[in-house]
């Protein structure tokens, strides 16, 4: 098969698919066998010829996928005018320790905030995705470690871990600000450096601490956002 057919089967593929398709994904669709690296070839090539439109082709730590490009954003949400999820202080604080000391325990979690983790925060995390049990730390009641998913990176259109911004760059008087997966994930591929924007502590569920938390203007920020 030509390589330019194999291309435009590819497109098709890639535009049609509703979740990132891996590089086994699309190297099944050809009787013939298609090299790693004459697909990752192709694949960039096809990304090049995408770059001047209002979709761009990226890669992402599931695999490949197409989406509107951040400018455009803002006249798509006029379609669907939902407000995107808030999420609480202590929320966002707990998913950016896991995020950035992964694998830890929620005993990791509380010695770092200083204040006990409500339930609700870990069972929220998990059912939207972003966390996952990924074991057990061999210690008296074998804590389970929690660490991030390739869900909470193609959420932030990044490929992997080693993408997300060095805590020295994070500006310590702002959170993590999550995109609304998926569709929102365009507007900031680094959202962890961004302010935090969409967060209500007044509708989030109570926290044993959170209201001590808040009264502690004059402490220092959470170790893990240094």
């Amino acid at each position: 098969m030509e390589a330019s057919l194999v291309k435009k089967v590819l497109e098709a593929a890639l535009l049609a698919a509703r979740e990132p398709m891996t590089p086994l994904e699309l190297r099944r669709m050809f009787e013939e066998e298609l090299a790693p690296e004459t697909l990752r070839k192709l694949l960039d090539e096809l990304r090049e010829e995408w770059s001047g439109r209002p979709a761009e082709l990226i890669q992402l730590a599931s695999g490949w996928r197409f989406r509107t490009r951040a400018e455009f954003l803002p006249y798509l949400e006029r379609l669907n005018p939902e407000k995107p999820p808030r999420y609480s202080r202590a929320m966002l604080e707990t998913l950016a320790i896991i995020a950035y000391r992964q694998p830890v325990t929620r005993g990791d979690i509380e010695e770092i905030r200083g204040v006990a983790v409500n339930s609700n925060v870990i069972k929220t995390l998990e059912e939207r995705g972003w966390i996952d049990t990924v074991g057990h730390r061999e210690t008296p009641g074998r804590p389970a470690l929690y660490a991030t998913t390739k869900t909470f990176l193609d959420d932030l259109g990044l490929t992997s871990l080693a993408e997300l911004p060095p805590l020295a760059e994070l500006d310590p008087s702002h959170l993590l600000e999550m995109p609304d997966a998926p569709a929102k994930a365009a507007e900031a591929p680094l959202a962890l450096a961004s302010p935090i924007l969409a967060t209500d502590d007044s509708t989030a569920p109570a926290e044993p601490g959170a209201a001590a938390d808040r009264e502690r203007t004059a402490a220092p920020p959470p170790q893990v956002l240094h």
